[in-house]
């Protein structure tokens, strides 16, 4: 009989880092192993993940917001089995699928007002691309402005638009006629659109990388900004779409209409990959203008049934489980149990967020012998403090989360959208303990500390079982 996937799994799955250090990217599996996230996770479901101990672990990463609906949610399984045991054509291409028109009518009934077209991509970076290249189209324009610290992917005409250094480092030229523009600064961008040869501003309404909002009116006003000059306003919600913050598009939060809004990640459902370009009509008729033009733009998978299945599924169950209201209010909830520790411990600089969209900021500390401490980690890796409160989070608490950013002193909390009250409470007894920990010095976590350090100061080598 042949071998199973599932057989196969389980002959060689305590092989993963090996499979990985010899295949794949062996520098991850040194990061992993250095600061112990080596964990065979066997199965998911909901907000959990469980290891081969069966340990279950509150995961905070969601796939960087791709679980919005939770690991293998059964409505989603139930649509993508309907396709997979169907014979219904597939990609068939010289013909239109009712299933993809069926998901853009649905996404265009929760888009802003004049978001009337839909363009399917595989990901939120091909979704990037796709705007870049209908932005330039639709305007005659070539120039691109987006923010500092900015992120929109990591192929090279979104990477262009990517405002952390450490992406851009090392990959020769990109694509010209993009700028960065301070964050908050509306003085900067009026002088960068004055030139009136501006295609697009292309901005995250909510940072991810950092989880940062600008001042109170900033969005209204730049969008008038970009109307006066005729630069299209696009809207990049590949991570804090689809309810993430508690509105069903981050950009609701302040009435904005944007000419495009960019999805992903959260529309897969967590299993097909799937993007889209939300835009007004005018664009997409300026980019397919003549018959001979139908195909000007397009990618070969963006419309699978797998994929488009996934995305009617996740709709469905945003709407039934009603998880856009359920991400406001537990995410004010959890803001609330958190704020507080602005005031009880010395490093924690910033608590904020939108929804279930949170970050953690850390900073230099009041007392001396914190401080020196801190400056110690600070010339090591901006990012390295966040270490000693993520290590024994997921160690002793059993919560999986990452930094929010490339050398940030910052935590950021994206947990699915399915998380209950008692997930919220014990998220805030995890971060709670282990901040308190980190103003013992000396202590285990500054040992931690010392030894994260001494890793990230050696040089590149195999990483040790």
């Amino acid at each position: 009989m042949d071998q199973t996937l599932a057989s196969l799994l389980s002959q060689r799955r305590k092989e993963k880092f090996e499979l990985h250090e010899s295949y794949l990217n062996q520098q991850m599996v040194r990061v992993l192993k250095t600061i112990g996230f080596d964990r065979h996770y066997v199965r998911a479901h909901g907000a959990y993940l469980f290891d081969d101990a069966d340990e279950r672990y509150l995961d905070l990463l969601s796939g960087f917001g791709t679980f919005a609906l939770g690991r293998n949610h059964p409505v989603v399984r139930s649509f993508l089995r309907e396709v997979i045991e169907s014979d219904w054509p597939n990609l068939v291409q010289m013909d239109v699928s009712a299933l993809s028109g069926l998901l853009a009518e649905q996404l265009v009934a929760t888009a802003p007002t004049g978001l009337t077209k839909v363009f399917f991509t595989n990901s939120g970076t091909e979704a990037v691309e796709a705007a870049i290249k209908f932005a330039r189209a639709s305007t005659g324009r070539d120039r691109i402005l987006f923010l500092e610290h900015g992120f929109h992917g990591l192929t090279m005409g979104s990477l262009s638009l990517n405002g952390e250094t450490a992406f851009r480092r090392g990959f020769g030229s990109l694509l010209p006629g993009c700028r960065s523009v301070p964050f908050d600064d509306l003085g900067a961008l009026e002088a960068a659109l004055h030139s009136r040869d501006v295609a697009a501003f292309v901005f995250e309404p909510i940072q991810g990388k950092g989880v940062h909002i600008p001042s109170d009116g900033y969005w209204l006003e730049a969008q008038r900004l970009c109307q006066k000059h005729r630069t299209l306003f696009v809207a990049d919600e590949v991570q804090c779409g689809l309810g993430r913050t508690g509105k069903m598009w981050a950009v609701e939060h302040w009435d904005l209409e944007p000419d495009m809004l960019l999805t992903a990640k959260g529309l897969s459902g967590g299993h097909v990959p799937v993007g889209a370009v939300l835009s007004k009509s005018f664009i997409y008729d300026r980019v397919f203008d003549r018959m001979d033009r139908a195909v000007v733009h397009g990618s070969t998978f963006g419309k699978n049934n797998l994929a488009m299945a996934a995305g009617l599924a996740t709709l469905q169950v945003l709407k039934d489980e009603q998880l856009v209201r359920k991400a406001h209010e537990l995410g004010e909830h959890l803001l609330k149990t958190l704020l507080p520790f602005k005031e009880q411990y010395e490093f924690v600089k910033d608590v904020r967020g939108k929804g279930l969209m949170l970050a953690i900021e850390f900073g230099e500390p009041r007392s001396l012998k914190l401080r020196t401490a801190w400056h110690l980690l600070q010339k090591v890796n901006r990012g390295l403090f966040c270490q000693l409160v993520l290590v024994p989070l997921l160690k002793e608490y059993k919560i999986l989360a990452q930094v929010a950013g490339h050398e940030m002193p910052v935590i950021k909390l994206l947990p699915p959208l399915v998380i209950s009250r008692s997930d919220c409470d014990w998220i805030q007894r995890g971060l709670n303990a282990t901040i308190a920990d980190c103003h013992r010095v000396p202590g285990a976590i500054w040992e931690l500390g010392t030894h994260l350090a001494s890793q990230a100061l050696s040089p590149h080598r195999k990483a040790k079982p």
